[in-house]
């Protein structure tokens, strides 16, 4: 099946759109000629990106913190004023701090869960509210991680951020689809670089040594993945995970030392 056929005029929502993944993102539904909503926390960026990418002709950027549930309503209205509804959504938005329990603070805790499960409930709930009014059968995306089933020391809120995220996942896909909306999470496997979240070259080069398939993962990946749960290739597909991480969340060909926290 020709997953750009189905893509194309589609109206697409991606949070996070300025960082790694969500410009891989972006570029692949730019490329199946989707009209686009990019929306980052930081304006200056993201007006500076989005001027270089094929959003549409009606496409467009808004900058929203995900932080602030009145930011995110403002794009869930814009969204509705612009297009009466969107088609798709990919929740992509997320932060990767790094730091132990015992230090972490509660501020630092809950910020990863307002970024990475409370924002794609919010989000997913009023653009679901809007598919319904409009009479869209529409899907939703969102990225996860395998850190949702593999836990790891001093990235614990991440980890069960995303095992909270999958089961949100199922829980929406479960309750819209009676109104055709389907909704499912895609796992992309390690990519280096955000600039939200920075990672050492040790931990970098670490990682990409225990992938089984050798390699991180690469926008050709994660956007054969994208276009197949946004296409109708997959019209009976919902409250599923699709990993593609070259076998990082099954088994590690690498055993790294253990990461101690000084005392």
């Amino acid at each position: 099946m020709d997953f750009f056929s189905d893509i194309s005029g589609k109206h697409v929502v991606v949070t996070g759109a300025c960082g790694v993944v969500g410009r891989w993102i972006v570029d692949a539904f730019a490329a199946a000629g989707a009209n686009l909503c990019l929306t980052d926390a930081q304006a200056p960026a993201l007006d500076a990106y989005a001027g270089g990418v094929a959003l549409g002709p009606d496409g467009f950027a808004h900058a929203a913190d995900l932080t602030d549930e009145n930011s995110i309503d403002g794009l869930i209205s814009e969204i509705g004023r612009r297009w009466g509804a969107a088609d798709i959504l990919v929740n992509n938005a997320g932060i990767y701090p790094s730091g132990f329990l015992l230090d972490i603070s509660t501020e630092e805790f809950d910020k990863i869960f307002s970024v990475n499960l409370r924002a794609p409930f919010i989000l997913t709930r009023g653009i679901a509210r809007q598919m319904i009014e409009k009479g869209v059968k529409g899907s939703v995306i969102n990225i996860s991680s395998g850190a949702s089933r593999k836990m790891r020391r001093t990235v614990v809120p991440y980890c069960t951020s995303k095992t909270a995220l999958d089961r949100l996942t199922k829980g929406f896909a479960i309750e819209l689809a009676e109104f055709g909306i389907r909704v499912n999470a895609l796992e992309p496997g390690f990519a280096a670089g955000s600039s939200v979240s920075s990672l050492t070259d040790e931990h970098v080069n670490n990682t990409i040594a225990a992938i089984p398939l050798g390699r991180p993962s690469s926008p050709g990946d994660v956007a054969n993945g994208l276009l197949y749960l946004a296409s109708d290739a997959s019209a009976y597909v919902t409250g599923a995970t699709l990993t593609i991480d070259g076998g990082n969340s099954i088994g590690s060909l690498a055993v790294h030392q253990a990461k101690k926290r000084p005392l």
